[in-house]
């Protein structure tokens, strides 16, 4: 009689099993009430709420795993200590429900893949609209403010150019003026019709800058939301995957071999 099957063994084997159980019901059941409690409120039909709830059920996907390995572990030592597994029928055995969740699971996670990443996708493009639509709305305020502010600089000017030039030599001499503003403003006096062309070379160059600023920081913004959207499919996506293998390997060769011995 080998050491594992002597009767000896057989009340530790028991603890064990018993334990390892324990283990593995405590540990799937708390995984699954997470799952269950944490997207509350459902919101079904609310693609923000379907992308946390995917993110959340795969973060916390490989927890109910483990206490299903604990469960199928605790079985394992009772069949190597030859200890009996009773006469009840499949479908009233550990086992039995524990394959079962493990399927049920593996589906999930099988729909999670493509739900996630279409979600992902339609998400993407929503920010990368919302984006668009708020640097068009910033370009045209720019234009705005670059309008009131060429009008302002017109009647600044206008006022200027009725002014002395003592009156503008004293504000140079006040730093309330430039001399280079000064100066232009007597070029004005013998070239009114100048000050209009100057003034929309100026109102461009500055409205071009504006505008590519906000061009950029948008490249930015879409860059940003569209290499959170890649990492999110990818690391979501690929661990679904293999949260999916994993639980359809254990339903199916629990299944499988449930006819043979039972919990």
């Amino acid at each position: 009689m080998s050491l594992t099957n002597s009767p000896a063994s057989r009340p530790l084997s028991s603890l064990s099993a018993l334990s390892l159980r324990v283990a593995g019901i405590i540990v799937t059941l708390s995984a699954l009430v997470d799952m269950l409690i944490l997207p509350i409120p459902y919101q079904f039909g609310e693609r923000a709420w379907q992308l946390a709830f995917t993110t959340q059920i795969v973060d916390r996907g490989l927890v109910p795993l483990v206490g299903l390995a604990l469960l199928f572990s605790s079985y394992w030592v009772e069949t190597s200590a030859g200890m009996g597994q009773g006469d009840r029928p499949l479908w009233a055995t550990l086992r039995f429900w524990a394959a079962i969740l493990a399927s049920i699971l593996g589906l999930l996670y099988v729909v999670v893949f493509p739900l996630h990443l279409n979600n992902v996708r339609l998400n993407n493009a929503d920010v990368q609209e919302q984006l668009t639509q708020e640097a068009e709305a910033a370009e045209g305020s720019a234009q705005q403010q670059l309008l009131a502010q060429v009008q302002q600089r017109r009647l600044q000017i206008g006022q200027l150019l009725q002014a002395p030039d003592e009156q503008l030599d004293q504000a140079v001499a006040q730093d309330l003026l430039s001399a280079e503003d000064a100066d232009q403003i007597r070029e004005f006096r013998e070239s009114p019709e100048t000050i209009d062309p100057f003034l929309q070379e100026q109102a461009q160059a500055s409205l071009a800058a504006e505008l590519a600023q906000i061009q950029e920081e948008r490249d930015a913004a879409s860059e940003a939301a569209q290499t959170d959207s890649l990492k999110s499919g990818l690391r979501v996506g690929l661990n679904s995957l293999l949260l999916a293998v994993g639980y359809i390997l254990i339903g199916w060769f629990g299944l499988r071999f449930l006819g043979q011995t039972s919990f």
